[in-house]
């Protein structure tokens, strides 16, 4: 990575700009929360007195901070219902003391069920050690966020502030209990002017500074929120007028990163890793329909630099599921008219975020064709004929079988023959470009893999348990797919974590999609 503008490519802050449009989504809060909250903590920074090395700092860890926020949206929906909703209440509430934690559990606890299925909630959640995996759940984010920003290239100074961005000034945080001058203050920062900022989007400034005053001494350094306290109409100022975007990244300090053609592509990789950790049933999934549409591209007889962008392309066209809770995404039955609804929007979802920068705005219009068929079938604007473009042509049908090939909660997966079929069937039906579809049956029938030396040094057997466990499955569900006694997954597992130093599923999962485990579709020599 390069500092400065002479490396041309594409600036770090616009390629996480974008991504934190979706995970705006993720937390259930509007488009831009993010962008604002960066804004608010870069001006309390420059009012603290931090130099530009340190306004850089915080700059990154806003943007970063809450990325990992839908790393286990699967287990968030299991017990509290839509994830979404969970974690747009979440800021609401001042956790102070093991009482208020305990509240927060009881009241989301099998939101949206009868009363019956919320007891049976409840008890499972308790008979599972419940309270340890919500405890989990924000080590996982931030951890997450670590990760990422270490793929990113970014330093200890931004990877250190990330992860104190939920330690609480009384001590009562994660993920090590650090308490008052011990948190970093740009840490202190972030963490302030992310709550901030929804009370002031719903209440204006005096809510604002009401909600600071009162997590003073508890949530906040007493210190931070008088000075946000003295300033904040000053804070607050232009912030809705003003075009957030273009606010943010021209406020993004002259030393900041560009990121040169390659380390675009690492970027994009990296995302689209963390994109399809949302659910279970779409780990590595990104990566998959990339690597397909870009050899489907060269097959069809589009140029490098034409396969490269869908390539890119396709590494993005699922940013927008971030934007549908698991509820709907892992619903085992058939969707509502308005869940499908929902389903329907995320592509223009996708095209929305990444239209927010000149730079990835090409990809977004090929992304948002992903499920647009040529018979005007599809979705989101129901395309069709010669409006799809070849590149989204060929990412509609990559991704199509991609899709097919994967489980999801309301089926198993397809073979590649039953698949291929499928496939020709939708060209023969006109919904699917025939020429394509060759293409990418072409480009699948040369991805084999004959890989035997796995990571970390996992076995064939400890690859395919990691799959299954990445996919949601539990011991007994693990044990009846693969033949074996419950008592041996617990073996495979136990060792998979040694190996990989995790200690969760959530862990695991996100170990399996950043070394690229779960695009096999043939099973593993035993």
């Amino acid at each position: 990575m390069t500092r400065g503008p002479a490396a041309g490519g594409i600036r770090l802050a616009e390629l996480l700009g974008v991504m934190s449009l979706g995970v705006d989504l993720g937390m259930g809060q509007p488009m831009e929360h993010v962008l604002r909250q960066c804004l608010i903590a870069l001006r309390l920074a420059e009012r603290a007195g931090l130099d530009e090395s340190q306004q850089l700092v915080v700059y990154y860890t806003s943007m970063l901070a809450w990325v990992g926020c839908h790393v286990d949206a699967y287990e968030q929906a299991k017990w509290f219902g839509d994830d979404l909703a969970l974690k747009a209440d979440f800021r609401r509430v001042d956790f102070a003391g093991a009482r208020a934690q305990k509240l927060f559990v009881l009241r989301h606890l099998g939101a949206g069920e009868s009363a019956l299925r919320r007891a049976g909630v409840g008890l499972g959640f308790a008979r599972d050690g419940g309270a340890r995996a919500a405890a989990d759940m924000i080590s996982n984010h931030w951890r997450a966020a670590d990760d990422l920003a270490e793929r990113l290239g970014l330093g200890a100074s931004v990877r250190d502030s990330i992860e104190q961005t939920f330690e609480r000034w009384d001590g009562q945080g994660v993920p090590k209990g650090a308490k008052g001058g011990d948190i970093l203050t740009t840490s202190q920062l972030v963490n302030l002017a992310d709550v901030v900022e929804v009370f002031h989007r719903a209440g204006g400034v005096a809510s604002a500074v009401e909600v600071a005053r009162r997590r003073s001494g508890t949530q906040f350094a007493p210190e931070l929120v008088e000075l946000f306290c003295r300033t904040a109409a000053e804070l607050f100022a232009d912030l809705e007028t003003s075009t957030t975007w273009d606010a943010v990244i021209a406020a993004e300090p002259a030393s900041g990163v560009w990121l040169s053609d390659a380390e675009f592509v690492v970027a994009l990789e990296a995302i689209a890793d963390f994109v399809d950790l949302k659910s279970p049933y779409t780990i590595g999934h990104s990566r998959a329909v990339a690597d397909l549409a870009q050899a489907a591209a060269r097959h069809h007889g589009l140029s490098e630099a034409a396969a490269q962008t869908v390539r890119t392309a396709g590494l993005v066209h699922d940013l927008g599921r971030l934007g549908v809770p698991n509820t709907i995404w892992d619903k085992p039955g058939e969707l509502t008219e308005a869940e499908a609804e929902r389903v329907r929007m995320h592509p223009y979802l996708t095209e929305r975020m990444l239209a927010f920068s000149d730079a990835l705005a090409p990809l977004g219009a090929i992304a948002v064709q992903h499920h647009e068929r040529l018979d005007g079938s599809g979705y989101p604007r129901g395309l069709g004929g010669d409006t799809l473009s070849p590149a989204g042509r060929i990412l509609a049908a990559a991704d199509t079988y991609r899709a097919w090939l994967e489980p999801r909660p309301h089926r198993s997966a397809g073979t590649v023959d039953e698949v291929a079929a499928r496939l020709r069937a939708e060209a023969r039906a006109g919904r699917l470009d025939g020429g394509v579809v060759d293409a990418v049956l072409r480009a699948a029938g040369h991805r084999v893999s004959s890989r035997t030396d796995w990571p970390a040094g996992l076995t064939a057997r400890e690859v395919q348990v990691l799959r299954l466990l990445a996919r949601g499955l539990s011991n007994s569900q693990i044990a009846d797919e693969l033949v074996i006694s419950r008592k041996t997954v617990g073996n495979h597992i136990e060792h998979i974590y040694a190996k990989i130093g995790v200690s969760n599923r959530a862990l695991a999962s996100l170990f399996a999609s950043r070394h690229g485990l779960m695009s096999g579709v043939t099973a593993d020599p035993i």
